[in-house]
């Protein structure tokens, strides 16, 4: 039996699209340190691509490349791997902004190597437990259907581990979605980028910093959207003498009152959620009552 080299990027990945919002994305996870920092790469508009195995990163840039020339999936994968001189050890998968998808396994790759496709993803995994962690993968992209990207590759990412995962072990993980201003403040396109580089349970670590993600980087619905009424005043006012905000609950006039609001929000970095005066975001409301 061959040894496996010490330097293998061994992962499951999925890449997928969301035809609906024209998100592009990546979830990852490997044993193997900083698996965010090798294997994904997208481009909002363009598409996205996972590069594992013996990782050829240039596949990254380069799938991008042409990608934005108008090839497909399958064009791109076949230009990468047919001047790659040692794609027999390389692993990819690749989504177009189209909806197109192509994964590869060369033949040289560590049992259990493989990969499948569906609509607008492709999952590839190699030294894996067996073939249901692609299976998993695949089956557990399709079950969330109707929910944001960000949900479907984690939850296919989670039931690729469930059905055995890498053989070796886990140690990192990353989520990396693209969209055009879907970014912090809509600047720029980094709609998420997560990564966990070396913990025992990462995919569950993944998970629990992506829900942070969600509460200090989206903007809240308006149904969300809550009047300060004397009830949630008075909470909030004990919670802030708590927190150090206010230094004085029994005498707090309103420009108090919202200055202390104002500054909290801004010392923990809520800009997203900031309301008019006398309104606040329920998300908010709650972690501010909640937080310890």
């Amino acid at each position: 039996m061959n040894k496996i080299p010490n330097d293998l990027v061994a992962t499951f990945s999925i890449v997928g699209r969301d035809p609906e919002t024209g998100e592009l994305g990546i979830a990852v996870q490997s044993k193997f340190l900083g698996v965010g920092a090798v294997v994904p790469w997208a481009e909002a508009g363009v598409g996205a691509v996972a590069t594992q195995s013996m990782a050829n990163t240039s596949y990254g840039p380069e799938g991008l490349r042409l990608l934005k020339e108008g090839k497909s999936a399958q064009e791109v994968m076949d230009i990468l791997v047919g001047k790659d001189p040692d794609k027999a050890m390389r692993q990819a998968g690749i989504v177009d902004a189209n909806g197109g998808v192509a994964t590869f396994t060369g033949d040289g790759c560590y049992d259990w190597a493989g990969g499948k496709t569906g609509e607008n993803y492709a999952a590839q995994g190699n030294i894996l437990v067996s073939e249901e962690t692609a299976n998993a993968m695949a089956k557990g992209f399709e079950e969330k259907a109707g929910e944001p990207l960000a949900e479907k590759l984690l939850h296919a990412l989670k039931e690729g581990q469930k059905a055995g995962g890498d053989s070796r072990g886990m140690q990192s993980a990353a989520l990396f979605i693209v969209k055009e201003k879907g970014g912090y403040a809509g600047l720029n396109d980094r709609m998420v980028d997560l990564r966990v580089d070396d913990h025992e349970t990462p995919i569950h670590e993944l998970e629990r910093i992506y829900r942070l993600h969600q509460l200090y980087f989206t903007r809240p619905k308006s149904e969300d959207i809550l009047d300060i009424d004397t009830e949630k005043r008075e909470k909030l006012v004990r919670r802030f003498t708590q927190l150090g905000y206010l230094h004085d609950a029994t005498d707090v006039t309103d420009e108090t009152f919202y200055k202390a609001l104002r500054s909290y929000i801004h010392s923990e970095n809520f800009e997203e959620r900031e309301q008019e005066q006398g309104k606040i975001d329920y998300k908010l409301y709650q972690f501010i009552l909640m937080e310890q």
